[in-house]
C-alpha cells in the first residue's frame, strides 16, 4: 500500500499464507518460520514527470562469447566456415540523469521497457597469414668460398581473428662457386655517403686571394701598349655577355666529403690500414577577366605570374609552375550588370500530318485534306534580352531588333522544337432518308398565276458540318406536275355505315375531313373552299341471309416512287368472306378476285429534279460595300485590319441521271444563294531577324607559313512567314566572309653558350686523400643559357620556360686527363648512305692534345678512331588492323526542311554507307612506323548497307459486319490482318491475336422496324365435318406470311425470316366456326387494350368486335368482348433505356490519329430483357439523361526523332592501334504511341589514322657501385632511350633512335622529372638487412562463397630479410609485417589443388580464386593426401597403390584377393574375342563389374586384328543390336514352344482315334 504520491518512502504490502504441496491451505505453524517471505516492502510511486529525472544507462557490449561455452550441451563446430555463433552482453542500469546514481529498475521500466542485455554476435573464423611462392634463389653472395643464397616470399594477408602466423618470408642456403685463389679477404673498405656542397675557401681567404690577381693584372697592364689593353678590354666584355648574369645565376663548383671505413667480415669495424690502400676512393595576380556582375552566370578568371630566382642545379627541384588561375567575380556598386540572354522562338510551322504517315499508308501517295493529329516545329535562338524597344516599334516589329547570339550565352534549357498539334476534321453531313412524295403544289402558294406545279420530297440533315469547307447533298428534289394546289381535304376516317332501309342493305358511309396545306399540316378549312370535298361512300349492311365480307384493308404503299415506261406505281387493298349467303333470298358472295382491288399511284413521269452548289469560293473584297462600313478585326498581334469581303458559288439546276438543265426546270423558289459576305484575312507579312554577329575568326596566332584563311558567318532568322499576300522572305539568309590572316606565332628558344672550364676538388681539399693527383680526375664545369625569340632577339627567361622546350642543363660532370690518360674527340655523325640496303655508313674520331703523341693512345684496337656499319635496310610493309568501324553514310545525307526543320521521314538513316579499317606499316625489325612509309592512307574504305527500317504492314480495314442484332443495340466488326512484320527497327505493331489480326468493335442500333412481317389476305375458308351444303360450321383459313426489308416506300424485297422477330410473326393458318345462315357475325378482333403500369395480377386487357351481320330470330351475338388477366413479361411489359459501352475512339478517314469521337447506343429494352423499338420507351415519356457522344484522343504515332550528328570527337589516343573517332547524336524527340523506336546506335566510330607510339623509357638500374670501394654508400644508374609500340600493351617496345622522340617532352610514365641515378647501399659480407618494403597487396574482404561477413577489407605489406654470411645469421633482424584497413575489396577463395600422381605421390598445393599459388588460407583439414603408399606395399606384377591406400591393378586387369582382403594377384580381363579380317574399330564385350562403360586396354602380346562384342555404348546404353538379338531369341524361343506345344497336341488327337 502507497502512503505517499510521489517519490521513495512508500510501502508494499502482500498476502503470505502456508500452502500444503498438494496446493490446499493450512495453518502457519505447519511451515518453516525462518523461510516465511516478508509481507511488506519500501517503494518509490513512480509519477509521470519522474520521466524527466531517471533513464536507462545502456553498458558497452562485451567480448562476443561462444555458445558452446555458455551451454555444455552445445559442441564446438569441428570446421569452421562462415563463423561461430556467440552472445554479447552489456550491463543495463536505471540511474539518475543528474548525478548517475543508480536506482531501482522499476522506475525505468514504467516509461519504457528495459533494453535487452544479451545479443548474437558471430566469431569469425581464424584466417591464418597467406604468403606467396618463393622467388628464385638469389645468385650466392660470394664469387668464391662459402656464401649464402636467399630466397624471399611476401606476405598477401595477413594473419586474422587468432589465426597463425606468418611464416619465415626468407630462406637460406650455403653456397660455394669455388675455392678462393688466395687466402679469403677478411676486410672491406665501405664508404659513407657523400656530405653537403662547400665552397672550396672561406670569403677572406677569397678575398686575398682575388687582391693578388689583381696586383698581377695591374702590373702586366702597365707593361701592355693602349691597343693590347683594347684588345684585352673586349674580350673581357665578351667573356661576360656569354657568363651567366644575376643572382640566379650566381653558380660555384664546390665539394663534397664522405667517410670512409674498414670492415671486418664479422661486421666490425677495424682500422683503415688494414684494408688495401691502394684502392682507397677520392673523397669531394591580375584583373578579373569578367567586368559585369551576375550572380547567377559564369564566373571570370584572373591571373598571377612569378619570375624565377634561382634555377635547378645538381638534381634540385624543378621550378613550379610560373602562373596561376582562379576564378573571380567583380563586384561593387560601380560594376554594371552583365547582359542577360535568353531564348527566342519562332512561329509553329503549320501542322502536317503526312509525317505520321506509316510506310504502308496508302495516302501518302495523295496528302490532300488530311485531318488529325500532326507535327509541327519551330526554330529556337538565343538574343539579348536587354536591348531597349524603341517605342515607334511595336511588339511585334521588336522582334527584328533582337539579333541573334551564340547560343552558349543562354544558359536555360531551350525550349521545345517540336510539339502535337491538331487539324479539325471535317464532319461528313449525314441527311436522312427521303421523305414520301408530296402533293402537287404550286411553287408559291402566294403567287398562284402560273399553272406548273411540283411535287416535293425533302430529307433533313442529321449532323452539321465542322470545320470543312464542302457542300451538303441536296435536301429537296421536284418532280413537276400538273393542276398543282396549295391547300386539299384529307379524309380522316369514314363513320358506320347507315343502311337506307334502317335495318340492313344498301347504305352509306359520310366521310370526315380536315384541311391541309402541301405539307400535310391542317390548316383554317375555308383554305379549302376551291378543293373538291370527298363524297359519302357506298356501304351496304348485310341482312341475315347475306354474305358477309370484311373491311378492306389500308391501301398498301405505292410499288414506285415514279412511272415510266418499265415501271408502274400501284397500291392494293384486300377483303375476305366472313359468312356465307344462305341459300335463296340471300346476297351472294363475291368472286375471289373482287375479293381485291389494285389502284394506280405515283403516275407522275420519273423526271427528278434538284439544284445543286458548288463549293465557295475565295473571299474577295466586295467594292460594293463602302469604306465606312467595313468591319475591321485585328488578328493576335497583327496591325493588318480585316475587312469584310464576299464569297460567291456556282448554282445550278440538275436533272437526275441526266445532268445540267435550264434552271426553269427547278422551282425557282428554292434556288440556293450564289453570294454571302465573308471577312477578309489578314496580310501577313514575313518577318526576319537582324543580321547575328559575325562567327569568331582564330583568335590566336598561327604556326608556320600557311595560306589557308578561314572564314566567318553571319545569318537570320524567319520568325513569321508571308501570308494571304504579305511581303515575301528575302532570299539571302546566311552570309559568309573571309577571315583577316592571323600574325604568326612569335616563337622563343633556349640558346646555350660555352662550357666554362673543368674545375677539380680543391688541392687542399683533396691533398691528404691517398692516390689523388693536383691536375686530373672528374670534376663538374657550367655555362649559361639565354631565352632568344625566334628571330634572335632577346626574351625573358619565362617566356622560353612557357613556350619553348625543357632548359637545357647547366652543369654537366668533366674529366680532366692525367699525363697517361688518352683524349678522343667525340664520335662523329654517320656518314649519309646512297640507299637503304646498300653500301656501309661510317663515323670517326681522333685524338686530342698530347695523345697524338703517345704511343699507347695509337693501339686502334684500344682506342678505335673509325667505326663501320652496315646502311640500315628499311623494308616496310602495311596490313590492316582492328575492327571494321561502324557504317556511315556520306555526309549530307539527311536532307533539311525549310528553316532547318527537320521531320520524320525527311531524314535518311540508312542506304548505303562506308565502313572503314585502319592500316598500320611495319619495318623489317616489326617496328611501327608512319604509315606513309607504305605509301598507305592509313583506311581500308569498304561499301556497306545500312538497312532501311520497314514498318509493320496490316491490311486495309474489312468493311463492317453488320450490326449483331436485328432490333436494338448490338456490336458490328471490322478487322485488318497482319501482312508483314516490322523490322529493322520499323513501326511496331498493334497488339494481335492469335491469327494475327487487330479488331475494331463498334457498338451498332438496329431499327426494330427495319425488318417487317408481311402476311397476304386469309385464303376462302375450308369447312370440314359439316354438311358442306350451308357452307358454315368449323373451318381452316390461311394465308402466306413473309418477312420483308422495311423502306421508306414500304416493304420492297423478302429476307431471311431469322431477321424478322418470330415473338411478332402474324400467324398463317387459323380455326374457327364460320357462320351459318341467319347467324351472328362479328368483325375480327381489335387489338389488345394496353395493360395499365405498372404491371400487376389485379389488372386486365380486353378486345373487341362489332356486329357486321345481325343474327336472325331466336339467334343472339356472341359476346363482342373479351378480357384476360394482365401478367409481367407475358402480356405486360416494363419498358426501360439501357446504354451501351462507349465504342473505341473513332477516327475521321483522313485523320491519323488526335481528336476523334466515340459513341455509344441508347437500347429500350423490355423487363424480359427482349431489345425493342426506342418508340416503347418514348411513349412512356422515360427520362434520357444520358451523353450519346464523346470527344476523345487516340494517341499519334511519333517517329523517333534524332538530332544531327556531332562532329567528330579528337582521337580517344594520340597514338597506337586503339584510337578511335566518335560521333553522338540525341534523342530530339522521344518516340510516342505506335511510332518508330529510337535506334540503338546513338554513337558511331572509326579508326583513327595509326600513329607510333614513342616514348622515353627507362633502362633497369644498374648494380649497386661505390666508388673505390667494396660496400658502403654508392650509386646506381639508367638511361632513357626512346621506344616505339603500338600502344595496346601486348607487344613489347622496341628501341629506336632517340630522335624520333624528339618532340615528345622528356618524361618518363608521366613524370617529367627524370631520374638517372638515385643513391644505394651495398651491403658489406658480414651484413644482414631488411629489404624495402614490398608494395601494398591487393584489398582483401573478409568473405565466405562470396559473402561479405561484415568484417571490413585489409591489405598488407611486408619486408623480408636478406643475408650475405653464413656465419651473421644470428644478428639479422626481424622481418617485418604492416595491415591497413581500405576500401573496395575482393573476395577471394583458396582451393586445394593437386598435380599427378608420379608413383606414390604427387603435388599438392594452395591456390587463390585469382589463380595466384600461396600458402596458406586453405583449411588443413581438407588437404588432399599428397603421399598413398601402401602397407604393405604393392609388390605383385601389374598392381599399384590407389588412392584410398590398398594395392589394386592396372587397366585392364581384375583383383584377385585373399581371404584375408589383401591382393593375391592381376588377372587379364577375359574377353569374347572372335578373328576379323576388318579394321578393328569394333566393340568390345567387356564383364568387368565395377564399369560395364570403360573399354579394355589390350595386351601388347596380342597379335593380329580381332573384333570384340560389346554391348554398352560410350553413354552406358545398351546398343541397338542386343535389342535385336533379344528379340530374336525371344521370337526363336516362342517358336519353339509353339512346336512343341502343336506336336504334343498332335499325340492326343492320334491317341483319341483309338481310344474313344
Amino acid at each position: 500500500m502507497l502512503l505517499l504520491e510521489c517519490g521513495p518512502g512508500g510501502s508494499q504490502s502482500r498476502a503470505v499464507w502456508c500452502a500444503h504441496s498438494e496446493g490446499w491451505t493450512t495453518l502457519h505453524t505447519n511451515c518453516n518460520q525462518t523461510e516465511r517471505p516478508d509481507n511488506q516492502q519500501s517503494c518509490f510511486r513512480v509519477c509521470d514527470w519522474h520521466k524527466d529525472l531517471y533513464d536507462w544507462q545502456l553498458g558497452a557490449w562485451n567480448q562476443c562469447v561462444p555458445v558452446s561455452m555458455r551451454s555444455s550441451g552445445v559442441q564446438r563446430p569441428a570446421v569452421c566456415t562462415r563463423g561461430e555463433e556467440g552472445i554479447q552482453t552489456r550491463e543495463v542500469g536505471c540511474v539518475q540523469k543528474a548525478n548517475g546514481e543508480p536506482t531501482e529498475d522499476a522506475i525505468c521500466e514504467y516509461f519504457e521497457p528495459k533494453p535487452r542485455l544479451e545479443q548474437a554476435c558471430l566469431i569469425p573464423c581464424p584466417r591464418d597469414c597467406v604468403v606467396s611462392e618463393f622467388s628464385p634463389w638469389t645468385p650466392c653472395s660470394k664469387t668464391c668460398g662459402m656464401g649464402l643464397q636467399n630466397r624471399i616470399r611476401f606476405v598477401l594477408a595477413p594473419p586474422l581473428f587468432g589465426g597463425a602466423a606468418c611464416p619465415n618470408l626468407t630462406e637460406f642456403q650455403t653456397c660455394q662457386p669455388g675455392l678462393c685463389e688466395g687466402e679469403e679477404s677478411l676486410y672491406s673498405l665501405r664508404v659513407g655517403p657523400w656530405g653537403p656542397c662547400s665552397v672550396p675557401l672561406p670569403r677572406q681567404a677569397r678575398q686575398k686571394m682575388r687582391e693578388k690577381i689583381r696586383d698581377r693584372l695591374r702590373e702586366r697592364g702597365k707593361s701592355k701598349d693602349p691597343e693590347t689593353r683594347e684588345l684585352i678590354k673586349k674580350k673581357r666584355n665578351r667573356n661576360r655577355q656569354n657568363r651567366p648574369g644575376g643572382k640566379f645565376w650566381d653558380l660555384q663548383v664546390g665539394y663534397q666529403t664522405r667517410e670512409v671505413s674498414c670492415v671486418h667480415k664479422s661486421g666490425n669495424v677495424e682500422a683503415l690500414s688494414l684494408c688495401s690502400q691502394e684502392t682507397l676512393p677520392v673523397t669531394f595576380q591580375a584583373s578579373c577577366s569578367k567586368e559585369c556582375y551576375d550572380p547567377n552566370g559564369p564566373k571570370g578568371e584572373r591571373t598571377r605570374t612569378r619570375k624565377v630566382s634561382q634555377f635547378p642545379i645538381g638534381g634540385g627541384e624543378d621550378c613550379p609552375k610560373l602562373e596561376e588561375k582562379e576564378p573571380c567575380s567583380p563586384q561593387g556598386d560601380g560594376v554594371p550588370p552583365c547582359t542577360v540572354y535568353r531564348w527566342k522562338t519562332t512561329e509553329w510551322t503549320e501542322c502536317r500530318v503526312d509525317v505520321l504517315l506509316s510506310q504502308q499508308d496508302r495516302r501518302r501517295g495523295n496528302q490532300t485534306g488530311l485531318c488529325g493529329g500532326g507535327i509541327q516545329t519551330r526554330e529556337v535562338y538565343c538574343v539579348q534580352s536587354n536591348i531597349d524597344t524603341p517605342p515607334n516599334l511595336s511588339s511585334l516589329r521588336s522582334k527584328e531588333a533582337l539579333r541573334p547570339v551564340d547560343s552558349d550565352l543562354c544558359l536555360g534549357i531551350p525550349p521545345n522544337t517540336t510539339q502535337l498539334c491538331h487539324i479539325n476534321c471535317p464532319v461528313e453531313c449525314e441527311v436522312s432518308s427521303w421523305g414520301a412524295w408530296g402533293p402537287c403544289t404550286y411553287e408559291n402558294c402566294q403567287d398562284q398565276a402560273a399553272k406548273k406545279g411540283f411535287k416535293l420530297r425533302k430529307r433533313k440533315i442529321v449532323s452539321e458540318l465542322m470545320g470543312w469547307t464542302g457542300n451538303c447533298p441536296h435536301l429537296v428534289e421536284a418532280i413537276p406536275c400538273e393542276d398543282p394546289s396549295c391547300y386539299d381535304w384529307l379524309v380522316i376516317k369514314l363513320e358506320e355505315c347507315v343502311p337506307d332501309d334502317e335495318k340492313c342493305g344498301p347504305g352509306t358511309q359520310i366521310p370526315q375531313v380536315q384541311c391541309i396545306n402541301s405539307d400535310g399540316k391542317y390548316v383554317e378549312r375555308q383554305l379549302c373552299r376551291d378543293a373538291i370535298l370527298p363524297m359519302p361512300v357506298i356501304c351496304e349492311v348485310p341482312c341475315s341471309k347475306d354474305c358477309v365480307l370484311s373491311p378492306w384493308t389500308p391501301w398498301s404503299l405505292c410499288s414506285h416512287t415514279c412511272s415510266g415506261k418499265n415501271t408502274e406505281g400501284k397500291q392494293t387493298r384486300a377483303r375476305s368472306i366472313l359468312a356465307y349467303n344462305a341459300g335463296e333470298g340471300g346476297v351472294l358472295c363475291p368472286n375471289i378476285s373482287a375479293l381485291q382491288e389494285v389502284r394506280h399511284c405515283n403516275d407522275h413521269p420519273c423526271t427528278v429534279y434538284h439544284w445543286q452548289t458548288s463549293p465557295w469560293g475565295q473571299c474577295i473584297e466586295d467594292s460594293s460595300i463602302p469604306a465606312t462600313n467595313t468591319s475591321v478585326s485585328r488578328a493576335h498581334g497583327d496591325e493588318a485590319s480585316c475587312s469584310v469581303g464576299m464569297q460567291t458559288r456556282k448554282v445550278i439546276c440538275i436533272r437526275v441521271n441526266v445532268g445540267q438543265v435550264p434552271p426553269k426546270k427547278c422551282p425557282e423558289s428554292l434556288r440556293p444563294d450564289t453570294v454571302r459576305p465573308c471577312l477578309l484575312p489578314c496580310k501577313r507579312d514575313c518577318i526576319v531577324t537582324q543580321y547575328s554577329d559575325w562567327s569568331p575568326c582564330p583568335s590566336t596566332c598561327r604556326a608556320g607559313s600557311g595560306n589557308t584563311r578561314k572564314k566567318q558567318y553571319r545569318k537570320r532568322t524567319v520568325i513569321q512567314l508571308p501570308a494571304n499576300g504579305g511581303q515575301d522572305c528575302p532570299e539571302v539568309l546566311t552570309q559568309e566572309r573571309e577571315c583577316e590572316a592571323p600574325s604568326v606565332c612569335q616563337g622563343y628558344r633556349w640558346k646555350t653558350h660555352k662550357w666554362r672550364r673543368c674545375q677539380l676538388v680543391p688541392w687542399s681539399v683533396r691533398q691528404d686523400s691517398p692516390g689523388a693527383q693536383e691536375t686530373c680526375g672528374p670534376g663538374l664545369q657550367i655555362r649559361a643559357v639565354s631565352c632568344r625569340k625566334q628571330d634572335g632577339g632577346q626574351a625573358d627567361i619565362e617566356a622560353c620556360l612557357k613556350f619553348a622546350s625543357s632548359m637545357p642543363p647547366l652543369i654537366q660532370p668533366c674529366q680532366l686527363p692525367c699525363q697517361e690518360d688518352c683524349q678522343l674527340s667525340s664520335w662523329s655523325k654517320f656518314s649519309s648512305c646512297t640507299a637503304d640496303c646498300v653500301g656501309v655508313r661510317t663515323r670517326k674520331r681522333m685524338l686530342v692534345g698530347k695523345s697524338k703523341k703517345r704511343d699507347q693512345c695509337k693501339n686502334n684496337q684500344m682506342y678505335p678512331l673509325s667505326e663501320t656499319q652496315y646502311c640500315p635496310c628499311n623494308k616496310y610493309n602495311a596490313q590492316p588492323v582492328g575492327n571494321w568501324s561502324d557504317c556511315i553514310l556520306p555526309e549530307g545525307s539527311r536532307m533539311e526542311g525549310q528553316l532547318g526543320m527537320k521531320v520524320q521521314g525527311d531524314i535518311k538513316e540508312c542506304g548505303q554507307g562506308y565502313r572503314y579499317q585502319a592500316m598500320v606499316c611495319y619495318d623489317q625489325d616489326n617496328r611501327m612506323v608512319e604509315t606513309s612509309r607504305c605509301n598507305s592512307h592509313g583506311y581500308i574504305e569498304e561499301a556497306c548497307i545500312i538497312p532501311c527500317p520497314s514498318d509493320c504492314k496490316l491490311s486495309e480495314w474489312s468493311n463492317w459486319s453488320r450490326c449483331s442484332k436485328s432490333c436494338g443495340s448490338g456490336v458490328k466488326v471490322r478487322s485488318k490482318w497482319l501482312r508483314e512484320k516490322p523490322y529493322n527497327g520499323g513501326r511496331p505493331c498493334p497488339k494481335l491475336d492469335h491469327v494475327n489480326q487487330v479488331y475494331e468493335v463498334v457498338p451498332c442500333l438496329s431499327d426494330c422496324g427495319q425488318y417487317v412481317w408481311m402476311a397476304e389476305p386469309w385464303s376462302v375458308w375450308k369447312v370440314s365435318h359439316v354438311d358442306l351444303k350451308d357452307n358454315c360450321g368449323e373451318g381452316v383459313q390461311t394465308r402466306k406470311v413473309r418477312c420483308m426489308l422495311n423502306t421508306i416506300d414500304g416493304p420492297s424485297e423478302q429476307v431471311e425470316d431469322y431477321l424478322c422477330d418470330p415473338e411478332e410473326m402474324p400467324l398463317g393458318a387459323r380455326n374457327s366456326q364460320l357462320p351459318c345462315p341467319e347467324d351472328c357475325v362479328l368483325s375480327d378482333w381489335g387489338p389488345w387494350s394496353p395493360c395499365p403500369l405498372p404491371c400487376s395480377g389485379n389488372s386486365t386487357r380486353e378486345r373487341s368486335a362489332y356486329p357486321l351481320r345481325k343474327p336472325g330470330e331466336e339467334k343472339e351475338c356472341p359476346p363482342s368482348t373479351e378480357t384476360e388477366a394482365c401478367k409481367l413479361n407475358s402480356n405486360c411489359f416494363h419498358y426501360s433505356y439501357n446504354i451501351t459501352d462507349w465504342s473505341t475512339c473513332q477516327l475521321s478517314d483522313r485523320a491519323v490519329c488526335g481528336n476523334g469521337i466515340k459513341t455509344r447506343m441508347l437500347d429500350c429494352v423490355r423487363s424480359d430483357g427482349k431489345s425493342v423499338d426506342l418508340r416503347f420507351c418514348k411513349e412512356l415519356g422515360l427520362e434520357r439523361k444520358w451523353q450519346m457522344n464523346a470527344s476523345c484522343v487516340v494517341e499519334c504515332p511519333v517517329n523517333c526523332q534524332l538530332s544531327e550528328w556531332s562532329p567528330w570527337s579528337e582521337c580517344t589516343h594520340t597514338c597506337g592501334l586503339a584510337g578511335k573517332l566518335w560521333r553522338r547524336r540525341t534523342v530530339i524527340q522521344a518516340p510516342q504511341g505506335d511510332g518508330r523506336p529510337c535506334p540503338s546506335q546513338m554513337q558511331q566510330w572509326k579508326p583513327c589514322l595509326v600513329k607510333p607510339c614513342y616514348r622515353w623509357r627507362y633502362s633497369t638500374w644498374s648494380e649497386c657501385r661505390s666508388e673505390g670501394a667494396k660496400c658502403g654508400e654508392g650509386l646506381r644508374f639508367r638511361n632513357v632511350s626512346c621506344f616505339v609500340s603500338d600502344g595496346s600493351g601486348q607487344q613489347d617496345s622496341s628501341l629506336v633512335d632517340d630522335e624520333l622522340c624528339g618532340d615528345l617532352e622528356p618524361s618518363v610514365d608521366g613524370d617529367t622529372h627524370i631520374v638517372l641515378q638515385e643513391q644505394c647501399t651495398v651491403p658489406c659480407p658480414g651484413e644482414c638487412y631488411l629489404k624495402d618494403w614490398t608494395v601494398w597487396s591487393a584489398c582483401q574482404l573478409s568473405c565466405v562463397s562470396g559473402d561479405d561477413l561484415g568484417f571490413g577489407s585489409v591489405q598488407v605489406r611486408s619486408r623480408a630479410v636478406v643475408a650475405q654470411d653464413p656465419e651473421n645469421l644470428l644478428q639479422c633482424p626481424e622481418q617485418e609485417l604492416e595491415a591497413r584497413p581500405c576500401t573496395d575489396g575482393q573476395c577471394f577463395e583458396y582451393k586445394w589443388k593437386t598435380g599427378p600422381w608420379r608413383g606414390s605421390s604427387r603435388q599438392v598445393w594452395c591456390q587463390r580464386s585469382d589463380g595466384l599459388n600461396v600458402t596458406g588460407g586453405c583449411p588443413a583439414t581438407v588437404k588432399p593426401m599428397a603421399d598413398r603408399s601402401c602397407d604393405p606395399p604393392c609388390t605383385k606384377p601389374r598392381s599399384l597403390c590407389t588412392e584410398v591406400g590398398v594395392c589394386g591393378c592396372e587397366e585392364g586387369y581384375t583383383e584377385v584377393m585373399t581371404s584375408d582382403g589383401l591382393l593375391d594377384q592381376c588377372t587379364v580381363i577375359p574377353v569374347l574375342e572372335i578373328p576379323t579380317v576388318g579394321d578393328n574399330k569394333a566393340d568390345v564385350k567387356t564383364i568387368r563389374a565395377f564399369n560395364p562403360t570403360q573399354p579394355a586396354v589390350s595386351t601388347p602380346n596380342r597379335v593380329g586384328r580381332t573384333w570384340f562384342l560389346q554391348p554398352f555404348g560410350p553413354d552406358g546404353k545398351l546398343k541397338t543390336w542386343v535389342y535385336g538379338v533379344a528379340a530374336g531369341a525371344f521370337v526363336l524361343l516362342v517358336f519353339i514352344i509353339s512346336m512343341t506345344y502343336l506336336r504334343e497336341r498332335q499325340k492326343e488327337r492320334v491317341q483319341g482315334k483309338y481310344y474313344p
